[in-house]
């Protein structure tokens, strides 16, 4: 059975510190939600409160109608993935996968054969009488997956699962853990600091700091349209850049930095501009040009990127990064301005 899970208001502490606040989170039926951030902004904490291991403070947590706030974490019936796979050595593969079955009271034969089932799903039935010392990381993470997997668990929990694997096995079990997830439709929450792995193995991706949730919505409009400054850091917006409108025309929007320099901004392209708000932009965002409508700068140290060359800016509204065609090179300690591509900047917020 498919349900969802709700984090309602919660508050938790490691001693006197406080380390979540007032987080509530909705993971819907079915759909994976990934928790990402640097460490210690609360997201292995957030998993631990669901599973059981750490009790809130205050709030409450529910999977589908049931309230499992204050229930022992070995009744929750969850199924959790870890970084070190958290496999018993002394185990074959295929009674590590049927071990949460036998505990249970799943019967000998009948957990045998569901074990058997799930290796074959994971693609290790070659490997069902080894010991797990015997095994490569990835095909360790597979059998720690299968053992999550075959109790049929409402929900599926990840703790940073693919940190021990080098960049190729990485991708490769991300693919793997998805296609199993989206074939069982378990309802899944996972924990990484990996930016790409969240958004490729993500329905929704929740971005958090400091015990908080600063945005959560689909990896497409987290990477496009981040929500404060916090995000569009994080997401990749080298540039923030503040400014106050100076002339308004239909669409057009005439904008004036701090300290010198306007633009002329698209209301279609960007959404509605306030009177004063943050222009956030990636490098690819901005262009350098010798003179034009723009922001003026100082060029920096200037870098060859094979698509562009990249400059280190100077400006008053601070130091600032925007690429250049490769046909124009330009010297460092030139006087440039720089224009926006409307399809690479966002509208934030002024904090």
């Amino acid at each position: 059975m498919t349900v969802s899970l709700d984090i309602e208001s919660i508050t938790a502490h490691y001693g006197h510190t406080e380390v979540l606040k007032d987080l509530s989170l909705s993971v819907k039926a079915g759909e994976l939600v990934s928790l990402l951030g640097s460490s210690g902004c609360g997201k292995t904490t957030t998993l631990r409160l669901v599973a059981g291991f750490l009790p809130p403070t205050k709030g409450r947590i529910k999977l589908g109608d049931k309230d499992i706030t204050r229930l022992p974490a070995h009744t929750r019936n969850i199924g959790l993935v870890f970084q070190n796979y958290a496999l018993f050595p002394h185990l074959s593969v295929l009674e590590n996968v049927a071990f949460g079955l036998k505990q249970r009271g799943v019967g000998s034969d009948k957990r045998r054969k569901r074990a058997g089932d799930m290796l074959d799903r994971v693609g290790l039935s070659p490997y069902a009488e080894r010991l797990p010392a015997a095994l490569s990381g990835g095909q360790k993470q597979r059998v720690a997956l299968a053992r999550a997997l075959v109790i049929e668990p409402p929900l599926l929990m990840f703790d940073e699962p693919l940190s021990n694997l080098d960049a190729k096995l990485r991708i490769d079990m991300r693919v793997e853990i998805r296609k199993l997830q989206r074939a069982n439709g378990t309802t899944s929450l996972y924990v990484t600091h990996d930016q790409e792995e969240a958004f490729s193995i993500s329905d929704r991706v929740a971005i958090m700091n400091a015990g908080k949730i600063m945005q959560l919505d689909h990896p497409e409009v987290l990477y496009q349209r981040p929500a404060n400054a916090f995000v569009a850091r994080f997401v990749g917006f080298e540039n923030l850049v503040p400014m106050k409108v100076s002339e308004r025309d239909g669409d057009r929007v005439t904008a004036e930095a701090e300290g010198g320099g306007s633009m002329s901004l698209s209301q279609d392209s960007l959404g509605p501009i306030p009177d004063e708000f943050v222009l956030a932009a990636r490098a690819d965002g901005l262009s350098v040009r010798r003179a034009g409508e723009g922001l003026p700068v100082t060029l920096g140290l200037r870098t060859y990127l094979g698509r562009a060359y990249q400059y280190q800016c100077q400006s008053t509204a601070g130091e600032l990064v925007a690429n250049g065609p490769l046909s124009d090179p330009m010297e460092q300690g030139g006087a440039a301005v720089l224009a926006p591509h409307f399809e690479q900047c966002c509208i934030l917020p002024v904090e």
